[in-house]
Order: C-alpha cells, then structure tokens, then sequence
C-alpha cells in the first residue's frame, strides 16, 4: 500500500484543515499590496505579446536554432529581429 500524499511546493502535507484554511482565507480576500510579484515573462513591447505559429522547413529551423546558439539567445528572439529588420520595424 503506498502512503504517498499530496504535498506543496514547500513540502506541507495537503490536508483537508490545510485546504479549509486555504478556502477561508481565499473567502476573506488578498491585500495585492502584499502579494508576492511572481515575475512572469518580461514584456516585449507596451502591451502583451501574442504567439504566431510559423511552419519552418527542418533546415531553416536548424539554422535558426544553430544561431541562437551561437549568440547565446533564443530562437524567438533571432526570428522577432529577423522579422523587424524585413519589415523595418524597431
């Protein structure tokens, strides 16, 4: 028989006092003021980004990822300023 629990990301046990305490003070409403800023992805721009899908053939998807490498960045990246440079955009 396994006695795996259900635990945080910090390790307490999930109980059922533990999500009756969570509920109650989820009830009673967060002071934003005192939430913990998670960070999240930095912004790109001054709005959020959306995601494009592109299809790439293998070949260019290699080079594209092989230059990220090569300049220590992401493959993201290397195609936003592609796309900004065709489409002479800051």
């Amino acid at each position: 028989m396994s006695t795996d629990k259900s635990r945080t990301s910090r390790g307490i046990e999930i109980t059922d006092d533990v999500i009756e305490k969570l509920v109650e003070e989820a009830e009673a409403g967060y002071d934003p003021a005192v939430l913990k800023n998670r960070g999240g992805r930095p912004m790109l721009g001054s709005a959020p980004a959306s995601v494009m899908a592109v299809r790439l053939d293998p070949g260019l998807r290699s080079a594209v990822e092989a230059q990220a490498e090569a300049d220590g960045t992401t493959a993201s990246d290397i195609i936003r300023r592609a796309i900004r440079a065709y489409v002479h955009v800051a």
